[in-house]
């Protein structure tokens, strides 16, 4: 699976997100991709004022997020996707 995070250049809450993934051995598995929003007009619109914005599977999990919470991601994507 494609876990991506939405980023921008100089984002210190973008770096913390991806701090935390990194950090996080339970993930190993996943290709992690990194977005710039600034490189596309529609995704800097969209997620402008909220990043940083991890997506798994179509959904979203948008800051402040912890790793309980990108765990829960990760378990409900894993299970639905088994149903």
């Amino acid at each position: 699976m494609r876990l991506l995070i939405y980023v921008t250049d100089a984002c210190s809450l973008c770096d913390q997100a991806l701090d935390m993934i990194l950090g996080m051995p339970e993930l190993t598995g996943l290709v992690l991709e990194a977005v710039d929003i600034a490189a596309d007009d529609s995704l800097l619109q969209q997620f402008g004022q909220s990043i940083p914005i991890l997506e798994l599977a179509d959904q979203r999990l948008a800051w402040p997020f912890t790793e309980g919470d990108i765990r829960d991601l990760v378990q409900r994507v894993s299970s639905h996707s088994l149903e």
